[in-house]
């Protein structure tokens, strides 16, 4: 049966954006559905947004810390609704730039403005403002993303609730500000408004403050944040609010002007009736397979709403597998074991690979080099000391995980990203130049370290008798 596209994407955030765009330049009849604006929640309240509030509070930062540098300090004073404007003006400019319909109609993709749900397994039905109407499509991509998870407490009425869904829409800085969830959400934000001015509360059921990162630097940046003034309760949960005051498992009352509350995410699964075409779904979101298929093997899902790592440069990697398997029928599979991320904090918490705790729990055996941010050179010259690389590598140097707490963070991980993904060794990266003074330079120093545990006191005794050489030589035992 011929239909009358052949592909279908349904959901115009970052996975729904790149499959759409990329099914269209493969020459593809493509079509998009979307009930809102395009860009999903990177866009309009995640990854653009966040950041450039992220940048004001840094900036606002720098004034008070120009000490630092040799500098007078400055009492930093601001309209809060204009920081506000900015950011939504920047939210506006890239939609406008890289998301708005008429970027992707240049590339041939037919932009639908609706609701859309499954009627067949072929079949989707999109209801807008002019009513309902079915298309079919030979290939069908869910891309929906996904929502704040909701949270019922005793009194909640009694203060606004917020989520990043909201947050961005504030004219007014809250003077007091209550964070539920250690998450990255959860501590960008908590530090951008205590840099901006609110006195902020982090209550976390959890052990620690970004629990998927490597404990030891969460720590560390746990400890700066707390030397900024926000409050971190780690092992607390909110059990009920009264008169605007939250209650906590330990007893404690805290003061609680607006709460945001940003503890996971529900995948956007309501009213697809994925049942209609028999796909599966569970609590974290569409089933897929190593290539993005559904059981529906000619549906495929891409991004949050298939609950994998919830990224937008995985959900964009997923669209790419998805349209490569269902356009061009050439098996593509999902990159899963090397995902960098980044939590945009200052410093910022970069990682690839794993951590010490699942190597251990996997028995794997492993060695760390650490090297800190106050033995670099830039960063000592930017007054940048707080943080360090830290690799986790086997005995000969397969690199298994890397953690890097510092500046500029999120840009070095990706050298370790592509090193894994290449099988470079770290005797590789040490050998290979990198520019001084840099940041950059920290990685190749990791790696140094590497090298020098390879050159052990009874070798360096063994070239001094080889080599006829006199000096003492050796390095210390650690």
């Amino acid at each position: 049966m011929r239909h009358e596209y052949d592909l279908l994407v349904i959901g115009g955030g970052a996975a729904g954006l790149t499959a759409a765009g990329m099914a269209a330049s493969l020459g593809a009849k493509t079509a998009l559905v979307e009930a809102g604006k395009l860009g999903g929640d990177c866009t309009w309240h995640g990854c653009v947004p966040s950041k450039s509030l992220l940048k004001a509070a840094h900036v606002a930062q720098a004034m008070r810390d120009a000490e630092r540098f040799g500098l007078t300090a400055v009492t930093v004073e601001h309209d809060f609704r204009r920081v506000m404007e900015r950011v939504r003006a920047i939210r506006q400019q890239v939609y406008e730039d890289a998301d708005s319909p008429p970027n992707l109609e240049k590339v041939g993709v037919e932009v639908i403005a609706g609701w859309a749900r499954l009627v067949s397994s072929h079949v989707v039905a999109v209801s807008g403002a002019g009513g309902e109407r079915e298309l079919s499509a030979s290939r069908i991509v869910i891309a929906t993303g996904t929502s704040p998870r909701r949270i019922e407490i005793p009194g909640m009425d009694s203060v606004r609730m917020l989520t990043n869904e909201t947050l961005f829409e504030l004219d007014e800085l809250p003077r007091r500000l209550l964070v539920i969830g250690g998450g990255p959400i959860g501590v960008e934000m908590a530090q951008a408004f205590s840099r901006l001015g609110s006195r902020v509360t982090v209550v976390s059921a959890s052990a620690q403050i970004l629990p998927k990162d490597d404990a030891e630097l969460s720590q560390m940046l746990l400890e700066r944040l707390r030397a900024e003034g926000v409050r971190v309760l780690l092992n607390t949960e909110v059990l009920e609010f009264a008169g605007g005051v939250a209650v906590t498992s330990t007893g404690e009352r805290i003061e609680a002007g607006m709460v945001l509350v940003a503890v996971g995410r529900t995948p956007n699964l309501t009213g697809l009736n994925l049942e209609a075409a028999g796909v599966r779904y569970g609590d974290r979101g569409i089933e897929v397979d190593q290539r993005c298929r559904t059981s529906a093997r000619h549906i495929y899902a891409a991004g949050d709403v298939a609950g994998r790592q919830m990224f937008t440069h995985m959900a964009e990697q997923m669209a790419r597998v998805a349209v490569t398997n269902a356009v061009l029928r050439m098996p593509s599979r999902i990159e899963e074991a090397v995902v960098p991320w980044t939590t945009f904090t200052d410093p910022e918490l970069a990682h690839v690979g794993r951590t010490e705790e699942q190597l251990r729990r996997e028995g794997v055996r492993y060695k760390v080099f650490r090297f800190p941010y106050s033995q670099l050179d830039r960063a000592i010259t930017d007054s940048e000391e707080t943080g360090m690389v830290k690799v986790i590598a086997s005995s000969w140097g397969r690199i298994l995980g890397v953690s890097i707490l510092g500046a500029h963070a999120g840009e070095l991980i990706a050298e370790y990203a592509l090193a894994m993904k290449s099988g470079i060794r770290l005797d590789q990266v040490s050998a290979t130049i990198h520019a001084y003074p840099t940041y950059s330079l920290a990685n190749r120093r990791a790696a140094d370290l590497f090298v020098m545990s390879k050159f052990t006191p009874a070798l360096a005794k063994w070239m001094r008798w080889a080599l006829r050489l006199r000096g003492r030589g050796g390095v210390r035992e650690a």
